[in-house]
């Protein structure tokens, strides 16, 4: 298997390429979406979070009220800290079972690690290649605007509580620019995945012998 990491700030395109690559035969594991697996309703890691910031952070029906929760740690970067501390770890973990699944099931599998906090995960994952999807700051506001309906000070404190262009471009490999059209990013990475395909292939042949 070829394991790539995958990485930009908030609203940088990297859902877009993300999907790209699956249509191409990648298998993708997101790790927004097993941060809120690991937190879901009834897990352990819901309890933790629960005593940690009290059940303000709770929705009526039990779950996990992720605006409440968002608005204690993206104006509290201590507080941010803590809940990290309770949801990377379970992240970490389920991470690397669905990577070994995906490497079981196809040796010459392409699996494309999508995570904004790569830069922070690469010291827990090891990965064959790293690209980064990059975008003006300017742009990437105006997208949570028109998109997320997000406040401009919203916006800039998300982008704030992430880490910048200069620090993932130190980790990349390749870098996506998806500040032009969509169909320029889509052929930045149709081009990618020809390389991909080619250094899977090469990886599942070495590991056979």
């Amino acid at each position: 298997m070829f394991i790539v990491g995958l990485t930009g700030g908030i609203a940088s395109g990297k859902s877009t390429v993300a999907r790209r690559l699956v249509e191409h035969g990648a298998v993708h594991v997101d790790a927004d979406a097993i941060s809120r697996e690991v937190v879901d309703e009834s897990t352990p890691g819901l309890a933790e979070v629960v005593r940690e910031f009290g059940t303000s952070v709770l929705a009526a029906d039990g779950s996990l009220d992720r605006a409440a929760l968002g608005g204690i740690v993206f104006a509290d970067p201590e507080a941010r800290i803590r809940l990290e501390g309770i949801v990377h770890p379970r992240v970490h973990a389920r991470t690397a079972e669905l990577i070994a699944e995906a490497g079981a099931a196809d040796a010459a599998a392409v699996i494309v690690y999508d995570v904004p906090l790569l830069v922070e995960a690469r010291r827990e994952l090891r990965f064959d290649l790293i690209v980064v999807c990059e975008a003006p700051a300017e742009v990437r506001i105006e997208r949570l605007l028109a998109h997320r309906k997000m406040t401009r000070g919203e916006a800039e404190r998300r982008i704030a509580a992430q880490a910048t262009d200069a620090e993932r471009r130190a980790v990349a490999d390749v870098v996506i620019d998806t500040s032009s059209s969509l169909q320029h990013t889509l052929d930045s990475v149709d081009e990618l995945w020809i390389d991909l395909a080619v250094r899977a292939e090469d990886r599942a042949r070495v590991d056979e012998n």
